[in-house]
């Protein structure tokens, strides 16, 4: 059977990937020609497909990366996992209206199109076919089949990956439903049927949402403790230890990725537009998570005063940039507006990060690497991504003013959050 997986990033890649281990021809669909020539040479550019992976289905022909649509033709089975970001701080669906008109004219009787993309609910029956069936002249439900299914990436879980996290899934119809348990079924271990894509859609945004609203707690909490005296990483602990009725959260620097910055706010805006109230959990968490970048700056600013140092012309040394840890993600990462802001203030900033690349880091910051730089020429180091390959005893031993948001340096001159 012929899989067309549009977009090739952190979702799509994996899924193309596994699809064409289990069987299926995979095409592999991204207007990104850099992105098409990596995978064409067996060069992966996600850090969860090693390129060793990639290779013998590039060699073999199960796995094939394109820069337009004309391979789609014929397709059995095509999922679109595109980008839906903000755009002023409203949903822009433009990459799955793009990606659904360029399928349409591929769609032959019995296909099914699968939404990956996370959206606001009613995304799949209301915008996404009727584009469908406007281009292929077909009709959704009658001719092909449609579904919703929720990527659950985790970038860089080595426990939890496609194959064995369970695979929410929804169709149009029963048949359709069938079909999506039919691919799926052959991919990941276990899928989870819900009753239409709606329910499918806000699955998603709940498992998001829930994330956002519990760190935005305890990032509010630490500036607060901060300010009262109290170490808010005990009391998290402390907190831990009890059995029911508490899930550990800790605080941040702020949240990136595609998800938390992003996908609460696609439900806040429906909820806006259809009921004509405001969602005030996302609106409130949105307004902490954002400014925990400011909060960041403001102790660097306060740490180095303490030292009779001006951030202006002093020396700030950035340990991560990415906003995950043991990842290149660096997507709406806090640590962006961190270095912004120390910019704005005209502080020197050099960063490690060997896991970003370095076309991903501003121009105004110099990255270098930990082994064989002078420790002693920095003012302030700020830890804002935890990454396994950094000696960050070394970086404590140093005896240099330490910020750390990621509570992973231990020693009289550190500071956490």
């Amino acid at each position: 059977m012929k899989v067309v997986v549009v977009g090739q990033g952190y979702v799509g890649l994996p899924l193309a990937v596994r699809a064409a281990e289990v069987g299926f021809s995979v095409v592999g669909i991204d207007l990104d020609v850099r992105r098409v020539a990596l995978l064409a040479s067996c060069n992966s550019f996600v850090g969860d497909i090693p390129s060793g992976r990639l290779r013998p289905l590039v060699e073999a022909g199960t796995y094939v990366a394109v820069d337009d649509y004309a391979m789609a033709e014929g397709f059995d089975f095509a999922l679109i996992t595109v980008p839906t970001p903000l755009r002023d701080g409203l949903p822009d669906l433009s990459f799955i209206e793009l990606s659904a008109a360029a399928l349409a004219p591929h769609i032959k009787p019995g296909s099914t199109v699968i939404l990956e993309s996370t959206t606001y609910p009613g995304t799949t029956e209301e915008l996404l076919i009727p584009i469908l069936e406007n281009g292929s002249g077909f009709s959704a439900g009658t001719d092909f089949h449609v579904g919703y299914s929720p990527e659950r990436i985790d970038p860089g879980n080595p426990v939890w990956r496609l194959e064995n996290t369970p695979k929410v899934i929804a169709g149009i119809d029963e048949a359709s439903l069938r079909k999506l348990d039919e691919f799926y079924g052959a991919i990941v271990e276990k899928t989870i049927a819900l009753t239409s894509p709606k329910e499918a859609e806000l699955t998603k945004l709940l498992e998001n949402t829930f994330r956002h609203v519990n760190i935005a707690l305890v990032n509010e909490l630490a500036v607060f403790a901060h300010e009262l005296g109290i170490d808010i990483h005990e009391a998290i602990d402390a907190a831990s230890t009890k059995p029911f009725g508490y899930m550990r959260f800790t605080p941040g620097p702020g949240v990136g990725g595609h998800c938390l910055p992003v996908d609460p706010s696609y439900l806040s805006w429906q909820v806006k537009q259809r009921l004509g109230r405001p969602f005030r959990f996302v609106e409130l968490a949105n307004d902490v998570n954002d400014h925990m970048p400011n909060h960041v700056v403001s102790r660097v600013v306060a740490a180095l005063n303490g030292d009779r140092k001006s951030v202006n012309g002093s020396t700030v040394l950035v340990l991560g940039m990415a906003y995950k840890k043991n990842t290149g993600d660096i997507r709406e990462s806090p640590a962006l507006r961190v270095v912004e802001l120390l910019d704005e203030l005209c502080a020197e900033i050099k960063v490690v990060d060997s896991y970003c690349d370095p076309s991903t880091i501003p121009d105004y910051c110099e990255q270098v690497e930990l082994s064989s730089f002078d420790l002693s020429s920095v003012d302030i180091v700020l830890v804002l991504t935890e990454h396994d390959d950094v000696d960050y005893q070394e970086v404590v031993d140093s005896a240099v003013p330490i910020i750390d948001t990621r509570r992973v340096c231990f020693g009289s001159n550190v500071e956490y959050l």
